[in-house]
């Protein structure tokens, strides 16, 4: 007779580790499910904040898809738990067509990115080769943020269209507004989310108008998804960040801390009174080096720290991180008073980014509130 295993709970856990609740990340996904049916725009999550096979079935509204990826991956990891509709959003480089026609040839819809003719040739000559399709997007630049053809530049634009169109490769156009990460205020995010728009309709435009085809006008991030005022002309909006949030996100005003789903538990496994400092086992390398509030009002550090249940305590900082070893300390100019945290406590540290600090583990511990079991264990992914 086999005897079965004691549940974990959040005191049994090793640390550190990966929680997520998964009450918080549900209610992320409705609500931005919520705000695109308002819309009438198809959501194309991203999926590369989790990395994780569990996280995208409760994430997609159908178990094909649609969903975005960041590398091949995750493309290939998702496309063997039968997701089929891709959009791969980076720019694709020559050396990785081969792995794309090889998912493309096993019924999956992979969609690459281009913003250069080098890039639309490459694709372009790689399909012709093949007899195969290779659905391109030609990536927009609706904000200076990173890589793109200029919104204005009409002549590139239809430079690029024209040599995938060629190849029946032209699919549509996509942009990412990365500068909504630095916007100060809603009303500033929502500036952004009608220039994201704009940037990819009126290029759009101007292909349909060469008398090329443009189905697909794609834009997105978690900011502008959540502020748009209208998204007239666009077909669908991609995010990721939002299924999880962090502090980054709440600092923007796009969530509240009691919105964000994934932290990292970890131990108190020392002290230094005379320095106000108390140690936990959780270093940058659990944390990530990740200082996305820094620029922001309230600069967060390495995150915010909450006792084991999620109750975050006032002014407690993950203050300084060494590789295996953090430091939490009251926020500099604090009344509060240092909390009493002996050697073994169990803790929680809330992220300033998502996608960094997951990525530093190789599976979440699902929780839920109020509840000391550990209810799940899903594995996600790492690599290229």
């Amino acid at each position: 007779m086999t005897l079965a295993s004691t549940p974990a709970t959040l005191n049994t856990l090793e640390t550190p580790c990966l929680l997520l609740d998964e009450t918080r990340m549900m209610r992320n996904i409705e609500r931005l499910n919520g705000l695109m049916a308002s819309h009438g725009v198809q959501l194309r999550p991203h999926l590369k904040t989790p990395k994780s096979i569990e996280v995208a079935r409760r994430v997609m509204t159908h178990p094909n898809g649609p969903a975005a990826v960041s590398t091949l991956q995750e493309a290939e990891q998702f496309a063997a738990a039968g997701v089929t509709d891709l959009l791969y959003a980076v720019g694709v480089s020559p050396a990785k067509l081969d792995r794309v026609l090889a998912l493309r040839q096993r019924g999956v819809d992979l969609t690459v990115v281009v913003d250069s003719i080098e890039a639309a040739r490459a694709v372009s000559t790689r399909a012709l080769a093949a007899g195969a399709d290779v659905p391109a997007l030609i990536e927009i630049d609706c904000d200076g943020h990173r890589a793109g053809v200029q919104p204005g530049n009409h002549e590139q634009l239809l430079a690029v269209a024209r040599v995938l169109h060629e190849a029946g490769c032209l699919r549509g156009v996509m942009t990412h507004a990365g500068e909504s990460y630095g916007c100060r205020s809603v009303e500033a995010i929502a500036d952004m989310a009608e220039q994201e728009r704009w940037a990819a309709v009126s290029c759009a435009e101007a292909i349909r108008k060469a008398g090329l085809p443009c189905p697909v006008v794609s834009v997105g991030s978690t900011p502008t998804a959540h502020f748009a005022r209208n998204l007239d002309g666009v077909t669908e909006v991609r995010a990721g960040v939002y299924v999880f949030f962090d502090l980054v996100m709440a600092g923007l005003g796009v969530c509240s801390v009691d919105d964000i789903a994934a932290t990292v538990l970890t131990t108190v496994i020392g002290h230094q009174a005379d320095k106000g400092w108390i140690l936990v086992d959780a270093g940058w390398m659990a944390m990530s080096r990740d200082r996305g509030t820094a620029k922001q009002p309230v600069d967060q550090l390495y995150g915010l720290v909450c006792d084991v249940n999620g109750k975050v305590y006032p002014d407690l900082l993950l203050a300084e991180t060494n590789q295996e070893q953090g430091i939490i300390t009251l926020r500099a100019g604090s009344s509060a008073t240092l909390p009493d945290l002996p050697l073994g406590t169990k803790l929680r540290i809330v992220p300033n980014h998502a996608c960094a600090t997951c990525a530093q583990h190789e599976a979440y511990e699902v929780v839920r509130p109020g509840e000391p079991e550990v209810v799940a264990h899903w594995e996600r992914f790492r690599g290229w």
